[in-house]
């Protein structure tokens, strides 16, 4: 009896010890709460927004300093690598004529899902130029005064020039490679973007970099893996899902529709697409996303309303 009486108040020890033991509900919020607030290790990978600013700003200042060979060529890389999201996306959503026609909402989807979202993540893991989320980035910067007008322009010609030959190379290969079969997708998707009247795809432009710069933004302002995909991947399949026009994945898509067949000419892939959605991709960037972030948040702006 004594025995069990002892057993017993052991196990009633050991199990208020342990109960003593374990994280409070409210304490753990507090602490979540608090991780959160202050940018470390927060479980959702925050930064308080003007934290996130200052970030944007430090990149674009960074991003204007290199050299214009330096750019060019992390230019050509990440051209590729939107390439091979819009590569991708061909292959996969343009691959569902069935859905398209039974549950045409359903097909832009996968059609969004699938591919440009992991051609930005590769860009912006590795460090690249592109010129669409440049806009955003480097203008803050110039906002700020940390960089030049002459440097700005730098750097969004170079990026944009790399991203086109980049396009360009994966256009060829990924013709030359012979996996996107017979489809008529790739020139169908050409054929349309450049039928487009020029303020039409102008206002595509502004709102699909919209979107791209604030996947860019937010993404700059996560210091995990999964943090970056999770601001990649909501905006950019949003972007492809409603149709919008971003000039350096057409740098792609309109090359290999043009060598899958599509009747469009050189000068009509640029005066009736890539020069107004390139135009737009600026507006959509600079004034859409940084103007209004730099205005509330920017010290030129805060001394202007002093």
């Amino acid at each position: 009896m004594v025995a069990r009486s002892t057993l017993l108040v052991g196990l009633l020890a050991s199990s208020s010890y342990a109960f003593a033991s374990i994280q409070q509900p409210s304490a753990f919020s507090a602490r979540s709460t608090a991780l959160r607030m202050s940018g470390g290790d927060a479980p959702l990978d925050l930064k308080p927004p003007a934290v996130l600013y200052e970030g944007a700003v430090a990149a674009g200042a960074a991003k204007a300093a290199g050299s214009f060979g330096k750019i060019f060529k992390l230019g050509m890389v990440s051209g590729a690598h939107i390439g091979f999201g819009a590569y991708l996306a061909i292959a996969v959503g343009g691959a569902c004529p069935g859905i398209a026609a039974a549950n045409p909402g359903l097909q832009k989807i996968i059609f969004g899902a699938f591919g440009l979202p992991f051609g930005l993540i590769m860009t912006l893991v590795t460090g690249g130029e592109l010129f669409t989320g440049n806009t955003a980035l480097v203008t803050a910067a110039r906002m700020e005064g940390k960089t030049t007008t002459k440097a700005l322009t730098k750097n969004w010609t170079a990026s944009y020039l790399g991203n086109f030959v980049g396009s360009l190379i994966l256009a060829y290969l990924a013709f030359k490679s012979g996996t996107l079969g017979s489809g008529p997708a790739a020139a169908a998707i050409a054929t349309a973007k450049c039928s487009l009247a020029w303020d039409v795809a102008f206002v595509r432009g502004i709102l699909c970099n919209w979107l791209v710069c604030m996947a860019v933004y937010m993404a700059s302002g996560c210091s995990t893996m999964v943090g970056k995909m999770t601001a990649v991947w909501f905006p950019i399949s949003a972007f492809v899902a409603l149709g919008l026009d971003h000039s350096v994945a057409n740098m792609f898509i309109i090359p290999l529709g043009m060598l899958r067949g599509a009747d469009i000419t050189i000068m009509e892939m640029f005066t009736r697409n890539l020069i107004p959605v390139t135009l737009g991709n600026i507006v959509g960037g600079a004034l859409c996303v940084m103007a209004p972030f730099g205005m509330t948040m920017g010290k030129w702006f805060q001394k202007k309303d002093e």
